[in-house]
């Protein structure tokens, strides 16, 4: 029998321990990297989901050169006063007489006039050049946007929402589409932060009750069983309105967005707009309160 001398044996048994110990550190490591591997797989599907859900975010629609137009029409303004406009009003193609009630006065240069009911300039298609051109580039914008707004696909899930008599609802960013009249008496909720998009699609009309109102809310989480908003609510500037028919506004009534109606829009006695009234025919004001924050 073959015997080993005491300190080759115990070289032996280090070179075993050490060989043992290179196998536990490499399956560790192996082992780390598999880990790290599932946390990023599993930390990527949330990633990739987050971004399909950006890429398929509302998108704003473009108004153009009419983004500066409190109000903009084809057929004419009227205005019983005292109404309050922040931003420009201009008509075309019809003529600056078919802006009424507003006591114009015009600049001597001839492009614009200036009223005490408007905070901005007043154009119409008939002053001084560059006026009529200025003004027929926003009209073609302002019909432009309106078909977007009209084209923009809608989910079947937001489609005749509450078959039109939308009191109380709260909408989140996306596309509504309405085949009937839109109606609400006392107040309509819409929810999210200020980069939201929200456009309201109707083949009919909006009809909005005396001292009803759109309320803008920011997104709420809940914390501890509390509802905490978490940033500021959408923007005016977001949220589009594209109306086939008219809009009326009742008395003291309060709305958020622009409007993009293809016939009449009525704004009566203390009725406030944070937007436009952007009308392919006419806008009649009563006391009515038009700016955009």
């Amino acid at each position: 029998a073959t015997h080993l001398h005491p300190q080759n044996a115990a070289n032996a048994n280090a070179n075993a321990d050490n060989a043992m110990t290179s196998f536990l550190r490499s399956t560790i490591a192996l082992r780390s990297t598999m880990l790290a591997f599932m946390l990023a797989m599993a930390l990527a599907a949330p990633i990739g989901h987050l971004r399909r859900l950006q890429e398929t975010a509302t998108e704003t629609v473009d108004l153009g050169t009419a983004d500066t137009f409190a109000i903009l029409t084809k057929s004419g303004i009227t205005s019983v006063a005292p109404s309050d406009i922040t931003g420009d009003i201009g008509v075309s193609p019809i003529a600056a007489t078919a802006m009424t009630g507003f006591a114009l006065t015009m600049d001597p240069s001839g492009q614009f006039s200036t009223s005490d009911q408007v905070t901005g300039k007043c154009f119409a298609a008939d002053y001084t050049s560059p006026t009529p051109a200025k003004m027929t580039k926003a009209i073609s914008d302002m019909e432009a946007a309106y078909t977007d707004a009209a084209g923009r696909p809608v989910v079947a899930a937001n489609l005749n929402r509450k078959g039109g008599l939308i009191d109380g609802e709260t909408f989140e960013s996306g596309v509504y589409r309405w085949s009937s009249e839109v109606k609400f008496e006392i107040e309509i909720f819409i929810s999210g932060d200020e980069d939201d998009v929200f456009i309201f699609q109707t083949s009919s009309n909006v009809n909005v009750g005396n001292s009803a109102k759109v309320t803008l809310v920011p997104k709420t989480t809940t914390v501890a069983g509390i509802k905490v908003f978490t940033g500021n609510p959408p923007k005016a500037s977001n949220i589009f309105w594209q109306v086939a028919g008219k809009i009326d506004a009742g008395i003291n009534s309060h709305l958020e967005g622009t409007f993009l109606v293809q016939t009449h829009s009525a704004f009566r006695q203390g009725s406030r707009i944070n937007g436009r009234a952007l009308a392919q025919t006419a806008v009649t004001l009563i006391d009515t309160t038009i700016y955009l924050e």
